[in-house]
Order: C-alpha cells, then sequence, then structure tokens
C-alpha cells in the first residue's frame, strides 16, 4: 500500500465515491484509486459501507471521508485551477457536494504576483474593479 505523506481529505454526506467520478471525468490528471468499505457500522453507516475514497484531482492526492452531515463545506477551502482563459465570475464557482473551485486565469496569476511591484499593483487593482476576469484588460494594467 502506498500512503501519500500529504493528502487532502474531503468530508461528504456519504457521497464521496460519486464526488471523486465526477471529478475523475472532468479534470485531467484525476483519477479514483482505493475504495474502501467500512469494517464496522460507524455514527453516520454501517459495516460495508464506503468509508473511503481515494482520488486524484488534477494532480493532487485527495481522500474523501463518507463522515455524514456534520461539517459542510465553505469558501475557506478551494481548489485553483489555472486556465488560459476565464469563463465566470471572479472564477469561482461551487460543485454539487459544497466545494469551492477558482478557475483563474494564469495571466492573473502572473501578474498579481510579479516582481514587478508597480505593475503588479495596477494589474491587481484593476482586478478589484472586475466581476469578471478581463485577461487583456489585466494585461494592460499590467504594461501601465
Amino acid at each position: 500500500m502506498n500512503i501519500a505523506k500529504n493528502t487532502i481529505c474531503l468530508w461528504y454526506d456519504n457521497e464521496a465515491e460519486a464526488a471523486a467520478r465526477f471529478y475523475a471525468e472532468t479534470f485531467p490528471d484525476s483519477s479514483i484509486g482505493a475504495i474502501n468499505l467500512a469494517p464496522g457500522d460507524y455514527p453516520s453507516g454501517k459495516e460495508g459501507d464506503v468509508i473511503t475514497v481515494d482520488f486524484r484531482v488534477l494532480g493532487i492526492s485527495c481522500i474523501g471521508l463518507n463522515g455524514g452531515p456534520a461539517f459542510q463545506h465553505n469558501e475557506a477551502f478551494s481548489f485553483q485551477v489555472a486556465t488560459e482563459d476565464q469563463e465566470s465570475e471572479c472564477g469561482w464557482c461551487k460543485d454539487k457536494w459544497g466545494i469551492s473551485w477558482q478557475i483563474t486565469p494564469i495571466v492573473l496569476i502572473q501578474a498579481v504576483t510579479s516582481s514587478d511591484r508597480a505593475a503588479a499593483k495596477r494589474a491587481f487593482d484593476a482586478m478589484m474593479t472586475m466581476k469578471k476576469i478581463d485577461i487583456s484588460a489585466i494585461e494592460a494594467a499590467f504594461r501601465g
């Protein structure tokens, strides 16, 4: 058994396998590994239920835990996906399980993290006025 040294554990209300399958079908470099069944009854399930699912999403090791309804996802955790373009307002979306995703243009990441702090500030200030990221406006602000 190969256990990753650092794995993101995502809590689901009995839908870890469905979520893992969706991510594997949606994103490149994503797959499902072991599907582990509970060896005994537990507070939100019974022996033989799927308790954890090992999966990779965009190359990141994850484990989906069917822990029940006690904890819900929120925007304090999100996956950031770097893209060549922009599809939705501010790049934020939420999947049906409550996981947040930031779909972020590479141009924006490069601009606001530039070592040219004046250019980075111009790009950042331009971004703060946008609902939907306008890549050409970010590039123009960065250039000054």
